[in-house]
């Protein structure tokens, strides 16, 4: 079949459907619309590293940024599109189909002369860039399954009616949510390869850093930029060196088996922590150019790794004793709390036990004779 990206490389983007920017050295600095640089992000260490490592291998299958409002989930996100070889960032909006998230297939023109119309979707667009999804926890859950199938196989299949197109789809997911606002379902939340958990600032001086640095960037873009761009062009370099080394690096003995302790002592569920984690360990290698993955690597990505996988088996698991304790309690003691009220609704209590009290001498009544015909 035809690679679909030679019809999508020649199609513009759609207003704020995709936003097609050059890399690094694509004239990007007389933008008007020009995106903060992936450099000036203060107070942001740990997403930093987690989207520089899904930039270098998109195999790990993605970043989950959960936060606050005004925490600067979607400003990074859109500095590391620029940081990328193509500079591609494709964001898709909360009412999207799912035909135009993977693309649609002309099912007329395949029954009547043989051939296969695809209509490449955002997957398409966002092969070798960034596809950001803001308010992830609201989509549909239809639509995040088929975004993150995508991002850790790196293809993009589409199939109606007995026909079948598949074309690549390698991209950096950055899905970012607000936790007052919903959450992903579990199955959902761990196929995310990465995820961090961003907080409200509260230290004085790096909030007014961050503050200061917003405004001089807000006061004259270009200018701002121009002081970065020796930082952004090496960041950029770093990744394009570290994708290939990747191949390079290999897990010795000791690095698996930190990898399985860490994993165990979380209590996951399943090995794609396990898989996840010495991909980010091995990225990160790459990143600093080291010559070997060390058990160090995996300490440094264990966090992103399993926080998202962690947290709701040690709330559940500490709910549990707790609950125990309570149920045996309450079968244990007589329940003398419940008084009946003269005005309660009685349809909405539960049904209570009825003492049974043994009596003696009981008298048998007499049969009943039967009847003469």
């Amino acid at each position: 079949m035809n690679d679909p990206h030679a019809h999508v490389r020649s199609l513009p983007p759609e207003g704020a459907d995709a936003s097609l920017g050059g890399g690094p050295a694509g004239g990007i600095m007389n933008d008007p619309h020009a995106h903060y640089p992936f450099a000036a992000l203060v107070g942001q260490q740990p997403l930093q590293q987690a989207l520089l490592l899904a930039a270098i291998d998109p195999g790990i299958g993605g970043v989950l940024v959960s936060g606050p409002r005004g925490t600067a989930k979607s400003t990074a996100a859109r500095a590391l599109a620029e940081l990328l070889p193509d500079g591609r960032l494709v964001t898709l909006p909360l009412g999207a189909s799912e035909d135009r998230l993977i693309g649609t297939l002309d099912i007329e023109a395949a029954l009547r002369d043989g051939s296969v119309r695809f209509s490449p979707g955002l997957l398409a667009r966002a092969h070798r860039g960034v596809l950001y999804v803001d308010e992830i926890n609201l989509l549909p859950d239809a639509l995040v399954d088929a975004m993150l199938d995508a991002a850790a196989s790196g293809v993009n299949t589409v199939e109606r009616d007995g026909v079948s197109h598949s074309h690549e789809a390698r991209f950096v997911l950055i899905g970012t949510m607000n936790p007052e606002e919903g959450e992903l379902r579990p199955q959902l939340i761990d196929r995310f390869g990465l995820a961090v958990e961003l907080q409200n600032c509260f230290d004085s001086k790096v909030r007014q850093q961050i503050v200061k640095t917003r405004l001089a960037f807000d006061a004259d873009p270009q200018a701002f930029r121009a002081r970065y761009a020796a930082q952004q062009a090496a960041c950029a370099e770093r990744i394009r060196a570290a994708r290939e080394a990747l191949p390079r690096l290999a897990f010795d003995d000791a690095v698996h088996a930190r990898v399985s302790e860490l994993c165990i002592e979380a209590a996951v569920d399943g090995l794609r922590a396990d898989l996840v984690m010495l991909r980010a360990a091995r990225a990160l290698a790459a990143l600093e150019q080291s010559d070997a993955v060390t058990t160090g690597h995996v300490e440094r990505v264990a966090v992103a790794v399993l926080w998202h996988r962690r947290r709701k088996h040690d709330e559940s698991r500490a709910d549990t004793p707790a609950q125990s304790a309570s149920s045996q309690q309450s079968e244990a003691l007589p329940d003398t709390s419940r008084t009946p009220e003269p005005d309660g609704d009685w349809g909405y209590l539960p049904p209570e036990p009825a003492g049974l009290t043994k009596v003696k001498g009981v008298i048998p009544l007499p049969a009943h004779p039967a009847k003469k015909r």
